[in-house]
């Protein structure tokens, strides 16, 4: 089961982390983190991650090819002309396409969704159907040979979906209780319909002044 996820300067370190810690679980799967080059890459949260492959020396056709997500990261990423290439000649060969948040944008760029449903951040929904793709306002959407997962921490739950999926449910319970994921959050703000308009302007405002 050969992995390849794509990471760039100022992604967000849980939208990789998360379905990279699921399918780590997998037997025998090898997890390729690839960039241009293999120097350390600052991410959004402040911690730094190092690619294992440059885009040249990844293999040509992986099991699951993978997008990460992000704010200013990801603006820079859907302009690069490296970074969609690579993604589309992937993307052509790979047995499953995949991201989570705003990493399905860089899908969109690099021509990967036209024509399929898929969800990505809430605030980022109506940017996919910019892209060809059916924008679905949901945790986890997979049609076909795409899957893709809403924001951020949907990530765990996308990667588990997806290990269902190939490798079937038995496999993919025994992940989630490894990694004990019960989650049981403090507030009901988790998403736009369950949170406060206050709630919801505030998170709005910041993420503006994040892509400024």
């Amino acid at each position: 089961m050969l992995i390849q996820m794509l990471v760039y300067p100022y992604m967000t370190l849980l939208d990789l982390v998360g379905p990279a810690q699921v399918w780590s679980l997998w037997p025998d799967a090898e997890i390729q983190f690839v960039w241009k080059d293999t120097c350390p890459l600052m991410t959004d949260s402040g911690l730094a991650v190092v690619p294992t492959h440059s885009f040249s020396a990844a293999e040509g056709s992986p099991a699951i090819l993978f997008a990460p997500g992000g704010i200013e990261g990801t603006a820079r990423a859907i302009s690069d002309p490296e970074i969609v290439e690579f993604m589309s000649a992937r993307g052509a060969k790979a047995e499953w396409v995949t991201s989570v948040c705003t990493g399905a944008l860089i899908l969109g760029a690099s021509q990967l969704l036209d024509g399929y449903k898929a969800t990505t951040h809430w605030m980022a929904l109506d940017a996919l159907v910019g892209f060809g793709a059916e924008a679905v306002k949901e945790r986890w959407v997979i049609d076909r040979n795409r899957a893709t997962g809403g924001g951020v921490t949907a990530g765990i739950d996308f990667g588990l979906a997806l290990m269902a999926r190939i490798a079937g449910e038995d496999v993919a319970r025994a992940a989630q209780l490894a990694l004990e994921y019960s989650p049981s959050p403090p507030f009901d703000a988790g998403s736009p319909d369950e949170a406060p308009p206050e709630t919801i302007e505030l998170v709005k405002s910041l993420f503006a002044s994040s892509s400024q």
